[in-house]
């Protein structure tokens, strides 16, 4: 938002310097954009008076004025301006004066006659783009007068840049309300006094949608003065804030929206048909043609402003170009109304628009705002253009107004958080200063009633943090938060130390879009729905990504079209689950594909297969401290092949994630022509790991067995092993397969597995009777639950 820095300090009691106001801004959140002159550099420009004017003898185009400057005796100039009369008063720049762009002023003749200055126009002198004839200037002024001086150009426009939750900073009372605060400036009062009516026309009000508009405000003002100008003052305010003079009634609204942060609009009363407005939703098939000629066809989520044939405008957004004002208007009635957020959010976006006023409704404007802003329009309209005012209306739904909460604010939690003791009436100057009512004081905390312009004020690290801007985080003190640890199991996932796994196991990290292709997710999830996105960037990115594969399998293609055939990527993020109900987790997910090691004169050109992914799965497992709690078991998901795939699972047999080779299927849809395996677990369903212990090792020798048994194919290794583990006793330490066949000696069915086993005690040396009976537990224990024999029995 751009601003006239003189316009602030009418509304703020305090003298100060443009940097440290930029400064001050800047500290309290209020980031400072950029500051530059309200008028480009020129001088030895005044206030003229076209006291005389005639035609020009040789040129049908100019006329020769005389023009008072303030001097002893007019001068003459030759003036080609359309507007150029008897009286105006408009920017005269004498002989030698410098204007915009390096043109220096100097006595000439045109067409015969002498020309001793120049009139200028807005563009001349660099205030606007307008050319079409002199800068018209309030016939007060006081001919001779410094231009600079008369239209107080030695201003600074400042632009800030507000984050979203401060739409009561899009005005200039909100930010001279800020800067009051920051500075500890006194905040020279504003009273609006209502207008009293001097007829009784009035437009009747019809809410049929307070959920979306619960207060509206109208105002019907007639018998203006089509021939009214905007003074220079206002044009000249709303210049410096970035707004181009149109029409009084919208000059004037434009005015106070940028004045006290509510948007407005004026209908030409005359154009409007039936007996009253109507706040609705779009009727299916209504279209209404904007100010700008754009036509829209509406839907029934739009908010409309209506009468009792069509639409009159999209709220909170734009007016109709069917009922706005113009140079013919003579009625016009005056809209001030508060729309929620959620109903304007998004609308402008959908249809290719961004306008000041949805700028501010999707922020937030203050509710009680709507009638002060009415009666401040109408007192400014009337002084503009005359005319006489009727009744202001207002038609509300109090229920669905948000009532301001009410917020406490603990006394050991404030020092606490910002390591400083403040005395109790600090405190309460400070957030009076932003408009907080004090509720309620005791010796342990406060409660503030928020005002009807924050709705970011919430909770009670909303007014720490307002305690900390207003007192200056400049201020504050550094120090160390003692925070006190939480001994035991920690389900807290330390993504840190999961990229670095991954790293030294050869993975680079990629960040893809969340937004993804329609095709690719439904390949992935088997056609299943996927989230749409409502206003996507392009279609190849116009649903939410239902798992990281997506964006990783488009990442693989990118490279392997560029010839990097070994490729090993992870990504870290969250995943969006389909339907209008979804929920979305946070994810780790990788591929491989390509040989096993880099390509060298030592390494074999092994392809990686799906032991290598488990592999790496399982040492990322046991970095995390929780490998001995998940395991896996066959599994079936759509984007892999249905005989490697190894659904991941808990000790509770919840689904953490799967792993395995991709679909032939979805590999002929992506091009690949090369094997790729991929994983992916959701990070916040992992089980905790369990709390380090220390364990001294053993002075005791190890005694080692090894055994080969004879099971089914189907039979996995996980499941042998957790068999072992339950079986052997405490003196097992490790179990490991180090062998297995199938084949010669052994039935189709079958396979041979051999196990190593170690076994050692802490206290004492293990004798051959303990070990054996380890090992036949172990024996008994393979056979009940798989059908095992030794091998060669």
């Amino acid at each position: 938002m751009k601003f006239s820095k003189a316009w602030l300090l009418q509304h703020v009691d305090i003298e100060i310097a443009t940097p440290d106001l930029v400064a001050g801004l800047t500290m309290a959140g209020l980031e400072v954009d950029g500051v530059e002159p309200a008028a480009p550099p020129f001088t030895n420009v005044v206030v003229g008076e076209i006291v005389a004017i005639e035609p020009h003898p040789d040129a049908d185009q100019l006329r020769v004025c005389r023009v008072g400057a303030g001097g002893d005796a007019p001068v003459q100039v030759v003036c080609g301006a359309p507007n150029a009369r008897l009286g105006l008063k408009a920017p005269f720049a004498q002989i030698g004066a410098c204007l915009p762009g390096e043109l220096t002023i100097k006595a000439a003749r045109l067409r015969g006659v002498e020309s001793q200055g120049m009139l200028c126009s807005a563009a001349e002198l660099g205030l606007s783009s307008d050319q079409a004839g002199l800068l018209e200037l309030p016939a007060d002024l006081r001919a001779g007068t410094d231009l600079r001086a008369a239209l107080a150009l030695d201003d600074e426009v400042i632009e800030v840049d507000l984050t979203p939750n401060r739409g009561d900073c899009l005005g200039v009372r909100g930010l001279a309300r800020e800067v009051a605060a920051v500075m500890g400036a006194p905040l020279q009062d504003f009273p609006v006094a209502p207008v009293p009516a001097t007829i009784a026309d009035a437009l009747p009000i019809r809410l049929n949608a307070a959920g979306a508009c619960p207060r509206y405000a109208g105002r019907i003002i007639r018998a203006i003065d089509p021939e009214a100008k905007t003074p220079v003052w206002m044009l000249e305010r709303l210049r410096r804030g970035g707004i181009r003079g149109i029409h009084p009634v919208v000059d004037v609204t434009n005015y106070v929206m940028l004045e006290l942060g509510q948007p407005m609009h004026g209908f030409d009363l005359g154009r409007l048909h039936g007996t009253g407005i109507e706040v609705r939703h779009a009727r299916s098939g209504e279209t209404l043609t904007l100010l700008d000629g754009n036509v829209l066809e509406l839907d029934a989520g739009c908010l409309v402003i209506a009468d009792a044939q069509r639409t009159l405008a999209l709220a909170g957004i734009m007016g109709g170009r069917d009922s706005g004002v113009d140079a013919q208007t003579r009625d016009v009635f005056l809209e001030s109304a508060h729309f929620q957020p959620l109903a304007v959010a998004g609308k402008a976006r959908q249809f290719g628009l961004h306008t000041d006023s949805s700028h501010r409704f999707e922020r937030g404007v203050d509710p009680e705002l709507p009638l002060r802003a009415l009666e401040r329009a109408t007192a400014l309209l009337l002084e503009i253009t005359g005319g006489k005012p009727g009744p202001a209306l207002v038609a509300e739904d109090t229920g669905a107004l948000a009532a301001p909460g009410v917020i406490q604010l603990r006394r050991k939690r404030l020092a606490q958080q910002l390591r400083l003791d403040f005395a109790p009436e600090r405190v309460k100057t400070m957030l009076a200063s932003l408009g907080l009512e004090l509720v309620e004081e005791t010796p342990d905390h406060w409660q503030f009633r928020a005002p009807s312009w924050r709705f970011d004020l919430g909770i009670e690290a909303d007014l720490i943090e307002e305690i900390a801007r207003i007192h200056g985080y400049n201020n504050l003190p550094s120090a160390t938060p003692v925070l006190a640890p939480e001994i035991g199991p920690s389900r807290q996932r330390d993504l840190a130390g999961i990229r670095a796994v991954l790293v030294q196991r050869g993975y680079r990290e990629v960040i893809c879009y969340s937004f993804v292709p329609p095709e690719i997710a439904g390949l992935v999830t088997g056609g299943a729905p996927a989230i749409p996105v409502i206003n996507p960037i392009s279609a190849a990115m116009s649903v939410m990504r239902p798992s990281l594969w997506p964006g990783l399998l488009l990442a693989l293609r990118h490279n392997l079209n560029r010839q990097q055939e070994r490729v090993r990527l992870f990504e870290t993020g969250l995943r969006f689950g389909g339907g209008p109900d979804g929920e979305q987790r946070m994810t780790l997910a990788g591929l491989i594909t390509g040989n096993r090691e880099p390509e060298g004169w030592a390494n074999a050109r092994d392809q990686v297969d799906f032991f290598a992914l488990k592999g790496d799965v399982e040492a990322l497992l046991a970095a995390l401290g929780i490998g001995a709690r998940v395991s896996g078991e066959r599994g079936t998901h759509p984007a892999l092949h249905p005989g490697q795939c190894l659904r991941l699972r808990d000790d509770g047999d919840a689904t953490l994630g799967h792993l395995g080779l991709l679909s032939p299927v979805v590999a002929r849809a992506l091009d690949f022509d090369q094997p790729v395996f991929l994983f992916e677990l959701a990070l916040d369903r992992l089980p905790g790991a369990a709390t380090a212990a220390f364990r001294s090792l053993s002075r005791f020798p190890a005694v080692r067995r090894d055994i080969a048994i004879v099971v089914p194919r189907e039979v996995t290794a996980a499941a042998v092993l957790g068999t072992v583990k339950r079986a052997s006793g405490e003196s097992l330490t490790e179990a490991r397969i180090f062998d297995v066949y199938h084949g010669e000696h052994i039935e189709n069915n079958k396979k041979s597995i051999a196990i190593g086993l170690t076994f050692q005690d802490s206290s004492r040396t293990l004798e051959d009777s303990d070990v054996q009976s380890a090992e036949a537990a172990v024996l008994e224990a393979l056979a009940a639950e798989f059908g095992a024999r030794l091998r060669g029995e």
